[in-house]
């Protein structure tokens, strides 16, 4: 996939939301991989938020791009080693599936900074092969993140399996949705909703994405490794 402007990309969003009657989302620019010079580029024509699987990778650019004033998403499994770091230098994280990890952020996110703003990852299609929790077991998630000052619970994160069929993509989507809905009933403050990516944010953004994180549609292929 070849990759398209910053503004066409921000236009198919807004589109894609217009079509469905809901608001347009945030667009978060998954950039791992990536070079910081690609960052800065999409930086210098008004992109803010940026998405990363890897602490170690993410960090490199964190500090090379600190003048830019960005917003950081960690995206990626986050292995309760790498916690601390990313409760650091994060002002996200997207992946948070376990109870064990709800307690490393929250013990490593630093005073002088604003609370780490949480996503619950949900295995939405039970995959063997994806991270997240099931969905029964946010409640207690979302109990233990609340509980937690140094945490901010924003909502739900999800990677749907890549049916073939559309219907079946979009019924996952919808009971993501429908998961969020019951937690904001019990949590008022949940705004986000994380899911869709550059081959189907348009069904997402359909079932109530309210943030959609686009790599491919972005950047181009990924590089790949020597």
């Amino acid at each position: 996939m070849s990759a398209l402007p910053l503004s066409t990309i921000l236009l198919n969003l807004h589109n894609a939301a217009a079509a469905a009657g809901r608001p347009d989302p945030v667009l978060l620019a998954v950039s791992k991989t990536q070079p910081a010079e690609a960052v800065a580029a999409l930086a210098a024509q008004g992109q803010r938020a940026f998405g990363e699987n890897y602490v170690q990778e993410a960090v490199a650019k964190i500090d090379a791009l600190a003048a830019q004033g960005l917003e950081w998403h960690l995206i990626g499994h986050l292995q309760s080693n790498k916690a601390e770091l990313a409760a650091q230098r994060f002002d996200w994280v997207q992946s948070v599936d376990r109870p064990k990890l709800v307690a490393a952020l929250a013990a490593h996110r630093p005073a002088a900074l604003a609370p780490l703003n949480v996503l619950i990852q949900v295995n939405i299609d039970d995959e063997d092969s994806k991270h997240g929790c099931a969905p029964e077991d946010v409640p207690a998630l979302a109990a233990a993140i609340e509980a937690a000052p140094r945490l901010q619970l924003r909502g739900l994160m999800a990677i749907p399996a890549p049916w073939p069929q559309a219907e079946r993509r979009q019924q996952a989507f919808a009971r993501m949705r429908a998961l969020l809905d019951t937690l904001a009933a019990t949590h008022p403050q949940v705004d986000t909703l994380s899911m869709g990516m550059s081959s189907d944010y348009a069904e997402a953004i359909a079932q109530g994405a309210t943030l959609v994180r686009i790599g491919t549609a972005l950047f181009g292929a990924r590089p790949r490794p020597a």
